[in-house]
């Protein structure tokens, strides 16, 4: 038997110390230190095999390579069918990654994962459960417009199990749902627990570098929206996927926070469906609110994500302050930035907010960190207090600068195509941009300007 002995880990980021801490030396945390029953590593004692075990179980020591010695051949992508995941994957699954999503209880996080399952019929995929049985998997799977394919099933929360299957099985896809629930014999404690978390993360990790398998993980979340055990989590795996939205409406929303293998700016837009998540191949579309009449305080701006550009909804609403503090409150924007604008708005605008209440919302639940959305907040907001309509074919694409100047963004001119695609008939920018634009492709106006009064007189006076 192995001897048994205890620590302590940091439930904030998985740091070990031998004795109970206050605070965490790495992550500054107080009182996050609980202790836990773990187990030195035996040799040959469950877990995946070691890959450097020779003739006779005798394990061989890795040696030094020169890197231009190293034999490297690239293998192409796996295709899963959805055009979103594989934009947010940078191009498709990358042989033997490892895929870490997350997101809150009932997003469709398994929802997913399960679909993307079933729609590579020309694939090996297992999927393993720790939290549903076999028989509400396969309810779940007939509820989902997807033929029927390759898909096998498996409800196990025991790594030494799941790996006994995996090399009778051999599978080219493994899913794990979800990280959480499953236990490694070689760690005493519970399931979910720091030291699982990690174990059985690195037995999956080591399965997945081994074999060339890709293997997908979903991960809990708590309650401030973080993915649930160590943070050494998300330093392990090659990819980190969230999944966003509120449960209550039917748009998702698939973020990479990181990608060893592709960009991290990309993200994915599905609508949650009776029969699946549908793709949304036109975000633009949903983010722009269909209305009968010109609205004061609305205004379209664009803003890229990735290499995709959208063009989103902008509202705001400016009150006098009845209660003697101006109030300012923005949705899906950061308000320091709007406290900055407005600040500009006033000194160099000359428009008096000191004493009216801002409420500002992204339509379609983004968070937009895009500066060239500033000069549609800007509009948005003087419409508001003007009480003056913006025609709603008009669009916006420009960063405010503090001395009240129009600044160039960058990829101009795949925010101006976009705007033409959706049949915007205008569109302001900044005449920085102009150097080495060619406009004589575009039906689109385009309206270079250098300062807001020249924006205002272009659309409110």
């Amino acid at each position: 038997m192995a001897k048994l002995r205890t620590t302590y880990f940091c439930q904030n980021c998985g740091h070990q110390s031998a004795k109970w801490l206050g605070r965490c030396p790495s992550c500054g945390e107080w009182n996050t230190y609980v202790e836990e029953v773990v187990q030195k590593d035996e040799p040959d004692k469950g877990g995946w095999r070691s890959p450097s075990s020779g003739p006779g179980g005798v394990k061989v020591a890795s040696k030094p390579k020169a890197l231009h010695a190293i034999n490297y051949e690239e293998q192409p992508r796996i295709d899963t069918i959805d055009a979103e995941l594989n934009r947010v994957l940078g191009g498709g699954i990358v042989p033997g990654s490892l895929v870490l999503i997350g997101g809150e209880p009932g997003i469709g996080k398994s929802t997913l994962l399960l679909q993307i399952a079933l729609s590579l019929a020309d694939m090996r995929v297992l999927y393993v459960s720790g939290e549903e049985s076999e028989q509400q998997i396969k309810m779940r799977a007939e509820r989902l417009d997807v033929p029927v394919s390759d898909c096998h099933v498996m409800t196990e929360t025991s790594t030494q199990n799941i790996f006994r299957v995996v090399e009778h099985f051999e599978p080219e896809i493994l899913i794990i749902d979800s990280i959480q629930t499953m236990q490694s014999s070689l760690v005493e404690s519970g399931a979910g627990s720091v030291s699982q978390v990690r174990e059985c993360t690195a037995e999956f990790m080591k399965y997945a570098k081994e074999s060339g398998v890709p293997v997908f993980m979903i991960g809990h979340i708590t309650k401030e929206g973080s993915l649930a055990g160590p943070k050494v989590l998300e330093h392990m795996v090659d990819t980190v996927l969230t999944f966003e939205g509120d449960r209550h409406t039917t748009y998702r929303i698939l973020r990479t926070t990181k990608n060893r293998f592709g960009s991290t700016d990309e993200l994915g837009i599905y609508e949650m469906l009776g029969t699946g998540l549908r793709q949304v191949t036109n975000p633009s579309e949903i983010l722009i609110s269909q209305r009968d009449e010109a609205l004061s305080g609305v205004t379209i701006g664009s803003m890229m994500e990735g290499n995709r550009p959208l063009m989103i909804e902008t509202q705001a609403l400016v009150s006098v302050a009845t209660y003697g503090t101006p109030q300012r409150s923005s949705t899906g924007f950061d308000a320091k930035r709007l406290n900055m604008l407005l600040a500009v708005l006033e000194k160099r605008g000359g428009f008096r907010l000191g004493q009216q209440d801002v409420f500002l919302n992204i339509a379609g639940g983004l968070r937009v960190e895009d500066p060239a959305i500033d000069l549609a907040v800007c509009a948005a907001v003087v419409s508001s207090y003007e009480d003056i309509a913006i025609p709603p074919s008009v669009a916006f694409a420009a960063e405010i600068g503090l001395g009240g100047e129009v600044r160039a963004v960058s990829r101009i001119e795949s925010r101006i195509a976009e705007a033409e695609k959706l049949g915007f008939k205008q569109i302001f920018i900044s005449k920085y941009n102009m150097k080495g634009l060619d406009t004589k492709g575009y039906k689109i106006s385009i309206k270079p300007v250098s300062r807001l009064d020249e924006v205002f007189q272009g659309v409110l006076m």
